[in-house]
Protein backbone atom coordinates (compact mmCIF):
# COMPACT_ATOMS: atom_id res chain seq x y z
CA UNK A 1 0.00 0.00 0.00
CA UNK A 2 1.16 3.54 -0.71
CA UNK A 3 1.51 6.13 2.03
CA UNK A 4 -1.96 7.47 2.96
CA UNK A 5 -2.88 11.14 2.52
CA UNK A 6 -5.90 11.02 4.85
CA UNK A 7 -6.77 9.01 7.94
CA UNK A 8 -10.34 8.22 8.98
CA UNK A 9 -10.69 6.72 12.45
CA UNK A 10 -14.11 5.04 12.18
CA UNK A 11 -16.39 4.04 9.30
CA UNK A 12 -19.12 6.33 10.76
CA UNK A 13 -16.89 9.44 10.60
CA UNK A 14 -17.95 12.34 8.38
CA UNK A 15 -14.43 13.82 8.20
CA UNK A 16 -10.87 12.53 7.86
CA UNK A 17 -7.54 14.14 8.81
CA UNK A 18 -4.79 15.09 6.34
CA UNK A 19 -1.53 13.39 7.35
CA UNK A 20 0.91 14.73 4.73
CA UNK A 21 2.49 18.14 4.17
CA UNK A 22 1.59 20.10 1.06
CA UNK A 23 -1.70 18.47 0.04
CA UNK A 24 -2.91 20.35 -3.04
CA UNK A 25 -6.29 20.71 -4.72
CA UNK A 26 -6.90 17.99 -7.28
CA UNK A 27 -4.85 15.33 -5.46
CA UNK A 28 -6.47 11.91 -5.51
CA UNK A 29 -5.98 11.00 -1.86
CA UNK A 30 -5.44 7.51 -0.52
CA UNK A 31 -7.69 7.41 2.55
CA UNK A 32 -7.29 4.71 5.21
CA UNK A 33 -9.88 3.80 7.86
CA UNK A 34 -7.76 2.93 10.90
CA UNK A 35 -10.51 0.93 12.63
CA UNK A 36 -10.41 -1.85 10.01
CA UNK A 37 -7.47 -0.84 7.75
CA UNK A 38 -9.79 -0.47 4.74
CA UNK A 39 -9.05 2.21 2.16
CA UNK A 40 -10.73 4.35 -0.47
CA UNK A 41 -9.91 7.26 -2.80
CA UNK A 42 -11.14 10.84 -2.52
CA UNK A 43 -10.13 13.94 -4.50
CA UNK A 44 -9.08 17.04 -2.52
CA UNK A 45 -11.02 20.10 -3.67
CA UNK A 46 -8.70 22.60 -1.91
CA UNK A 47 -5.12 22.89 -0.72
CA UNK A 48 -5.44 21.51 2.83
CA UNK A 49 -2.80 21.79 5.58
CA UNK A 50 -1.59 18.77 7.51
CA UNK A 51 -3.78 18.08 10.57
CA UNK A 52 -6.87 19.72 9.05
CA UNK A 53 -10.09 17.88 8.24
CA UNK A 54 -11.64 16.91 4.89
CA UNK A 55 -15.35 16.27 4.29
CA UNK A 56 -15.96 12.63 3.33
CA UNK A 57 -19.35 13.55 1.86
CA UNK A 58 -21.42 16.69 1.40
CA UNK A 59 -21.93 18.40 4.79
CA UNK A 60 -24.78 20.87 5.29
CA UNK A 61 -24.84 23.96 7.51
CA UNK A 62 -25.99 22.78 10.96
CA UNK A 63 -24.99 19.14 10.40
CA UNK A 64 -23.28 17.30 13.27
CA UNK A 65 -19.70 16.25 12.52
CA UNK A 66 -18.49 12.78 13.52
CA UNK A 67 -14.78 12.02 14.11
CA UNK A 68 -13.38 9.07 16.10
CA UNK A 69 -16.97 7.75 15.94
CA UNK A 70 -18.04 10.64 18.23
CA UNK A 71 -19.79 13.98 17.73
CA UNK A 72 -17.12 16.69 17.70
CA UNK A 73 -19.00 19.74 16.41
CA UNK A 74 -21.44 21.29 13.96
CA UNK A 75 -21.05 22.81 10.54
CA UNK A 76 -21.59 26.59 10.46
CA UNK A 77 -21.36 26.63 6.65
CA UNK A 78 -21.66 23.84 4.12
CA UNK A 79 -18.74 21.88 2.66
CA UNK A 80 -18.79 19.50 -0.27
CA UNK A 81 -17.16 16.11 -0.51
CA UNK A 82 -13.36 16.53 -0.55
CA UNK A 83 -13.46 20.10 0.78
CA UNK A 84 -11.54 21.62 3.69
CA UNK A 85 -13.32 21.51 7.08
CA UNK A 86 -11.89 23.79 9.78
CA UNK A 87 -12.81 26.83 11.89
CA UNK A 88 -14.12 28.73 8.85
CA UNK A 89 -17.02 26.29 8.42
CA UNK A 90 -17.19 24.14 11.60
CA UNK A 91 -17.63 24.98 15.26
CA UNK A 92 -16.22 22.48 17.73
CA UNK A 93 -18.30 21.31 20.70
CA UNK A 94 -15.37 22.22 22.98
CA UNK A 95 -15.95 25.98 22.70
Amino acid sequence: MSKPHLLVHDAKDSVGVVVIEGLTAGTEMLCVVTHDNSDFKLTAKHDIPIGHKVALGDLADGETIIKYGEEIGKMIASAGKGEHVHTHNMKTKRW
